[in-house]
């Protein structure tokens, strides 16, 4: 297959092709790009677009053995600190900010407007981070994974948001994942905590942006969320569990590398190649149609990857996800879509799942200043 021009592997088609590769990790699969024979030889352009999302980078996502240990330890250990309570203050304070801009106007786009900014708004809140350095990130995020002609100068983009973000929390830490992180036994260099930051921002704020949408989009246009109270409608929950089961918001990544030429399936792989896993293909496996009707709190999905590489705070995503959703159908309560959901455009490269823009209308309704006992 073809990851990009000029830019060749192959890619998981199955659940069990899937789960193997993950669990086989670093065993007879690994992560460090070290592996890649065309990056090593030179074959693949410096500007391809895959390449900001391929590389080698010194944070837990592309190491293997003590070296990942170390790393990825730095990560749920500070992640752990977390309060959950004060983290879902944080993103219904962020979601009625967002919220307020546009309920006035009655009309919005849920992507732009909303699922954009809010994950990495509340991760720049939970990482002690500014209001400048946000909407840096935010634009960054989002070009990078497009994989489009821009996503090398995005990669520069979002490191050097990231190295200011470091600097100023050397020079002033608080009790924020950043100052943690420096403060953690693991001794992060200053490029480990660039490209740490870097992994964590990009984990967490588009794969999240496309699960808020789609499940609000679920929520406003499919029978089974969008009913009255009267016909035992389906919670925002149920609607999170069929997004990361039907359309996972990462649909393909986690490339692998083959550590001695073998076969699965009577596939032949070889080292030097890199193996995507399609989470996409194995969520939505034919094989495991018969639970569909089973997958509301079935955490069985390959969503947040699995194995030794999983995502380390699902939980904190739920959170995160969860809040924002419920927040826009508490606020917005006669929310519609302006197109059905098959109309609407898809989000453009194939790492990411989800919508382009979801736009909206709704009764304009006043922001919470104007609300509030103290308004005039």
């Amino acid at each position: 297959m073809e990851i990009a021009p000029g830019v060749s592997g192959q890619i998981t088609t199955t659940y069990p092709a899937a789960m193997y590769m993950l669990r086989n990790t670093p065993e007879k699969f690994a992560k460090d790009p070290v592996h890649w024979a065309a990056l090593r030889s030179g074959q693949v352009p410096a500007d391809s677009p895959a390449l900001p999302l391929l590389q080698r980078r010194p944070n837990a996502l592309w190491m293997d053995g003590p070296a990942h240990a170390r790393l990825r330890q730095s990560i749920t250990d500070s992640l752990s600190r977390v309060d959950t309570h004060a983290l879902a203050t944080s993103v219904t304070r962020v979601a009625d900010t967002l919220i307020d801009a546009v309920a006035p106007l009655g009309h919005a786009d849920l992507v732009t407007d909303f699922g954009d900014l809010l994950p990495t708004l509340v991760l720049i809140d939970l990482f002690g981070g500014t209001p400048e350095l946000s909407r840096h990130i935010v634009v960054a995020l989002r070009t990078l994974f497009e994989a489009g002609p821009d996503a090398v100068q995005a990669n520069h983009d979002l490191e050097a948001a990231c190295r200011h973000l470091v600097h100023l929390k050397r020079h002033d830490p608080d009790q924020d994942v950043t100052s943690w992180l420096l403060a953690h036994s693991a001794r992060l260099t200053n490029d480990e905590m660039v490209q740490q930051l870097v992994l964590i921002f990009g984990a967490a704020s588009q794969p999240s942006t496309m699960l808020i949408t789609t499940a609000l989009v679920l929520m406003l246009d499919d029978d089974r969320f969008a009913g009255t109270v009267y016909d035992g409608v389906l919670p925002v929950g149920d609607a999170l569990d069929d997004v990361l089961w039907e359309d996972s918001p990462v649909a393909n990544y986690c490339p692998l590398y083959p550590r001695h030429p073998t076969t699965y399936e009577n596939v032949p792989l070889h080292p030097g190649i890199p193996v995507l896993v399609s989470f996409a293909a194995a969520n939505t496996d034919p094989h495991l149609a018969a639970y569909a009707d089973r997958r509301a709190g079935n955490a069985a999905h390959l969503a947040f990857s699995a194995g030794v590489h999983g995502c380390p705070a699902p939980d904190l995503a739920r959170i995160i996800c969860e809040t924002a959703v419920e927040r826009v159908l508490d606020r917005l309560p006669d929310l519609t879509l302006t197109h059905s959901r098959h109309e609407l455009p898809r989000r453009p490269g194939w790492f990411l799942s989800g919508w382009a823009s979801v736009p909206v209308t709704f009764p304009p309704s006043p922001t919470l200043a104007a609300t509030s006992p103290g308004a005039r």
